[in-house]
């Protein structure tokens, strides 16, 4: 990654603010020290910041590198770390998105392979099961298609490993200012993509500006917990 994806990716993830209404434009040149005409050309792509301008933007919105850098970074950044330490490691399954949203426990004959992942980078995430999840099998892993890749791109490439954690079956964001990324069930599909909740629909947002904002409405009887599969928690683009 160089200084230039750095500027894409955190020029996504001011567009997407401004998309949801949590900014505007001029409020963002105000927080960071800018005229207003500097942040609008920088967000429609027509200039670039500078290091110290770049550092200004990321500490007007509480933000840091880490939390703008796709998942996959991040969890090769810890695969790394977990070579150089020897750390133990546990065994992942890799699973249909079927068997991902439907068998609580999953049986040696649905196995498509396994994936080493250090086990305290599973074990350190936090859990918020629904009730009908506490007693699944907490991790399991689907290699994303085609389909699922493009409406996440470029943070998540197609062919990549998707770590799940079916313990995190809420909306409360998992981190402060920064999305959640959710497995969801969609009919018969498993989609990748950041969900909000209003007036009794699920609201799938994809991270392209490519794709369209998916809703699932939901019964009275319904909550998003019946279907949200699980948390991503880590991705893996080279395996």
């Amino acid at each position: 990654m160089n200084f230039q994806d750095l500027h894409e990716l955190l020029r996504i993830e001011l567009q997407r603010r401004i998309e949801r209404g949590s900014l505007t434009g001029s409020r963002l040149a105000q927080q960071a020290g800018f005229q207003q005409a500097h942040i609008s050309n920088f967000l429609n792509r027509k200039r670039a910041l500078s290091l110290e301008g770049l550092d200004r933007v990321l500490a007007s919105q509480n933000l840091t590198i880490d939390q703008i850098l796709p998942l996959d970074l991040a969890a090769a950044a810890a695969s790394h770390a977990s070579a150089q330490t020897q750390e133990p490691t546990d065994i992942v399954p890799v699973v249909s998105s079927s068997v991902a949203m439907d068998e609580p426990r999953v049986a040696e004959a649905s196995i498509i392979e396994n994936v080493q992942v250090s086990g305290s980078r599973l074990h350190d995430n936090r859990a918020r099961p629904s009730t009908g999840h506490s007693h699944w099998q907490r991790f399991v892993a689907i290699r994303a298609d085609a389909q699922q890749s493009a409406a996440m791109e470029p943070l998540l490439a197609p062919g990549a490993i998707v770590v799940l954690d079916r313990h995190y079956n809420s909306l409360a964001p998992y981190r402060a200012h920064q999305p959640t990324l959710y497995a969801v069930r969609c009919g018969t599909a498993l989609l990748l993509r950041y969900v909000d909740f209003d007036e009794g629909h699920l609201i799938l947002r994809p991270y392209s500006r490519d794709f369209p904002v998916q809703l699932i409405p939901l019964a009275s009887h319904e909550s998003p917990a019946d279907y949200i599969v699980g948390r991503v928690c880590l991705i893996f683009s080279e395996l």
